[in-house]
């Protein structure tokens, strides 16, 4: 039996004097990753000083996780700073010097990011030989002048085709089927070729926007996520340090390694049982309306508690992770929006089997161009793999390729070992380029954040039938405000599945986290106002 923990109380802080009140408020914070991390860094900045950090794993920075590779950094999670502009990472890593070792090649301008700008990607299909670089070239306007069209529908309100079924996929495949048919000057091979090649460009998008399939996108939504201006950067130190630089100004005392939280108990206005927990001290402790139990059986006494789980977690463990339960439009929203997972693999070779200009490897399998999905059986997930990007500059990474699988085949990926993974991946590697003397690589190394139990994901995304509604409702704070004799703010959601414009992003997650701190820095400087504006007695 176990009773819950009561900390020490603060009357000497600014805050606490401020609001006239015998203690300060406690914060409990759910999660470690960018968005956990910001949300405390700003409560701390801001005068609140009993706050808690919970971290289910051994390490913070959640989607964020850098591995040292010899004098490089490999990024299994988060790569790149999407935009410069007003983009909080971006200045966090400017201002302290992250980028003064980022090459030309690292700041690149295209929508789908690679590890460099420069050189050319070789699209290869599974006969062995390279496509043109002009017919990939004339493709690839032809895309993206379709990719522009997938915009309009929120941009500008168009109204969505019933032929399309409100999916970014089936809109994508038949315009661009209809473009590619109908070209007068094209043979019948240079017309099946575009249409592999445009199997591979979804795939690719996919993985872009972790997502099953671009069949599962919102067409209607699409639109609504909003890129910031400027170029994408790669920290050479590694995206770890973005994450380094938010804990500094967090006391370690206030982060809990391996602390995976079993159930939040909102709306705790008298004493409950919680499975076999002896609460008996949480009466001590009047008005704190919300218990954070742990997975240890430690129960936290808490006013406040910041929730950043991933989207993948929500709709896994809602049920049995809020006590009551969500209200059913969150539960709605949680179960509509959609989150899927991205991972890496890494190959090391000794020496480079591509040519020096060589900026990818992208995967065509010719006998797709007529797939209506690119979902595979089982024994057929390595199909799901899109490219290989090389990682530059050499000096730096030596001779590694960073390969792209996303969706249900990257659950299956996960589950087969390292061994298996580097021959399936030597074979398709040898069957693409038509060079059977390919080595099997030196190293290999990949994500698995599928079956990552405390992420369950890689990143989310507007599911169709789901909305920039779900994402608001889905970051609306409990219980909500119409429940006016309830203690407001009990529990707030934070992390990139709640912000409606960056949702996906590290940035998304960071200014996540901040908006909720606000939220309570504002309400608690509300009640001072209120509280000084009080006539003397």
């Amino acid at each position: 039996m176990q009773s819950c923990e009561i900390s020490s109380d603060s009357t000497d802080d600014p805050l606490s004097s401020g609001l006239r009140s015998q203690r300060q408020p406690r914060i409990v914070v759910i999660g470690a990753g960018l968005a956990g991390l910001a949300a405390t860094r700003s409560l701390l900045e801001n005068g609140f000083t009993d706050v808690t950090v919970l971290e289910a794993s051994d390490r913070i920075g959640g989607r964020v996780q850098s591995v040292q590779n010899g004098q490089a950094t490999l990024e299994l999670g988060a790569t790149w700073i999407h935009g410069a502009h007003g983009n909080p990472i971006f200045h966090l890593a400017e201002d302290n010097g992250l980028l003064e070792h980022t090459t030309d090649g690292e700041r690149s301008v295209g929508r789908i990011s690679l590890y460099t700008k420069n050189g050319v990607a070789h699209y290869q299909t599974n006969s062995g030989k390279r496509i043109p670089k002009d017919l990939v070239e004339e493709f690839r306007d032809l895309y993206n002048e379709v990719y522009e069209l997938t915009q309009e529908f929120f941009q500008n309100g168009k109204p969505v085709g019933a032929e399309s079924q409100n999916s970014v996929g089936i809109f994508t495949r038949d315009v661009l089927r209809k473009k590619i048919m109908l070209d007068p000057d094209d043979l019948e091979a240079t017309k099946r070729l575009k249409l592999s090649m445009l199997q591979q460009y979804l795939k690719v998008e996919s993985c872009e926007s972790s997502s099953p399939s671009m069949d599962e996108v919102s067409l209607s939504e699409f639109g609504e996520w909003t890129e910031i201006p400027g170029a994408h950067y790669v920290i050479p130190a590694g995206f770890i340090k973005i994450v380094e630089l938010l804990a500094q100004g967090i006391p370690e005392r206030l982060v809990r390694l391996g602390k995976p939280v079993r159930r939040i108990h909102w709306n705790y206005s008298q004493r409950e049982e919680i499975g076999d927990t002896d609460d008996h001290n949480a009466d001590t402790q009047p008005g704190r309306p919300v218990r954070v139990e742990c997975e240890d059986r430690e129960c936290i006494a808490a006013d406040h508690v910041i929730i950043t789980a991933s989207l993948g977690v929500l709709k896994k463990s809602h049920e049995s992770l809020f006590s009551p339960s969500l209200p059913e439009d969150k539960v709605q929203s949680v179960q509509k929006l959609g989150i899927s997972t991205t991972d890496k693999i890494f190959l090391e070779f000794a020496e480079p089997f591509w040519s020096p200009e060589c900026n990818s490897i992208q995967f065509v399998w010719e006998d797709e161009a007529q797939m209506e999905q690119t979902v595979y059986p089982e024994e057929l997930w390595y199909r799901k793999i899109c490219s290989f990007d090389v990682l530059y500059p050499p000096e730096r990474y030596g001779h590694m390729l960073s390969g792209w699988i996303c969706g249900e085949e990257a659950l299956i990926m996960e589950r087969y070992d390292d061994e298996a993974v580097a021959e399936i991946c030597t074979e398709l590697l040898r069957k693409f380029t038509g060079n059977q003397n390919i080595p099997k690589p030196r190293r290999i190394l990949r994500s698995s954040w599928g079956s990552n139990p405390y992420i369950r994901g890689s990143y989310s995304f507007t599911r169709v039938g789901s909305s920039g509604g779900d994402v608001e409702r889905l970051a609306m704070p409990l219980p909500y405000a119409k429940s006016t004799k309830a203690p407001p703010l009990q529990v707030l959601f934070a992390g990139e599945a709640t912000h409606r414009k960056y949702y996906s992003t590290t940035h998304g997650a960071l200014l996540s986290g901040q908006r909720e701190a606000n939220r309570l820095v504002e309400m608690y400087q509300d009640l001072y106002n209120a509280e000084i504006a009080k006539p003397n007695m």
